[in-house]
């Protein structure tokens, strides 16, 4: 797909796609008029993420359509980070851009993540400049960003989208990644930490509704804390010890109230409410010890990222 007016090397348009037929076609002819004509070369590797209605047998459509889209479908439903390591780790050029199927992220701004791709520059995310989710999962979205920011650490970018674009040598960050909880932007942040962001215009949801529930948003952010950082074990022992010291606290005032006033502190209350926090705490850090634990049983196991049914390249 060599072009004279070609400005940047090939690129890899990586796409993870559940129950989306209605658009794939549209983003195929908007990527087409918008990117190929800008870049020396491009493929589109769609990711079918057990989608279980039409989108595979479309998808299969397109590659017979156009030759530079490819296919995969995976076995079951694993998660929209799952899908996008698959198209990844079968992205063949230069650069790799992913964006979502619901053409929320218009190829047309695809250019502008392109010239911030600098030589200081390994990965440019596209930011919305106005966000056109509801409130609460506005909301609910920030919250989980900056609590996983301040689990992961400055490493990982604290403004991350899953509108991208970087180099394929970040790739081989997650070549030997075997976990069932992945997560792109923590893979990338392993690789490099030259990585900037651009306001773009994001367009309206064209069809469906955002896997990415308010109960799914939030366990998809515990998995990536007690999967990539070990700083949830550090607050449990920081407060640990400031119960320890309120507990300390307790036992001079009731000593005290002894020496002084010859009797002891009375009343049911203040036993229960000692009793309750206390409890409380001890249940807490086994809860964080807890979910520790699982992520080494569930790596232990074995359990794959994802497994392909079928790929457009292997049919006869």
């Amino acid at each position: 797909m060599t072009t004279e007016t070609a400005s940047w090397p090939g690129l890899s348009v990586v796409v993870p796609a559940y129950r989306s037929p209605g658009t794939l076609e549209r983003l195929c002819e908007e990527l087409s008029t918008h990117v190929a004509p800008l870049v020396e070369d491009m493929e589109v590797i769609f990711v079918d993420d057990g989608s279980g209605d039409g989108t595979w047998s479309t998808i299969q459509g397109l590659a017979d359509r156009f030759e530079w889209v490819r296919g995969l479908t995976l076995l079951r439903n694993y998660g929209q980070h799952n899908a996008v390591l698959v198209g990844l780790r079968a992205a063949r050029l230069p650069l790799v851009l992913t964006l979502d199927d619901d053409l929320q992220n218009p190829p047309s701004q695809v250019p502008l993540l392109l010239e911030h791709l600098s030589d200081d520059r390994d990965l440019v995310y596209g930011t919305p400049r106005e966000e056109r989710q509801n409130f609460l999962r506005n909301a609910a979205s920030k919250l989980t960003k900056r609590l996983m920011t301040s689990a992961l650490g400055s490493d990982v970018y604290p403004r991350p989208s899953a509108f991208r674009v970087f180099r394929r040598e970040l790739v081989m960050a997650g070549d030997d990644v075997r976990d069932p909880y992945i997560s792109i932007d923590v893979l990338m942040s392993w690789a490099t930490n030259r990585m900037t962001d651009v306001q773009v215009d994001f367009a309206p949801r064209s069809g469906g509704h955002s896997g990415y529930t308010l109960t799914r948003l939030v366990r998809h952010a515990m998995n990536m804390i007690t999967g990539y950082s070990a700083r949830p074990l550090r607050w449990v022992s920081i407060f640990g010890f400031i119960t320890a010291l309120f507990g300390f606290g307790l036992l001079v005032f009731v000593l005290g109230n002894f020496v002084l006033r010859g009797s002891p502190v009375a009343g049911f209350t203040f036993l229960a409410a000692a009793i309750t926090l206390f409890s409380g705490a001890q249940l807490l850090s086994l809860g964080v010890v807890g979910e520790y634990i699982a992520r080494i049983h569930f790596r232990s196991m074995g359990k794959p990222p994802y497994v392909v049914r079928a790929t457009t390249d292997s049919r006869p």
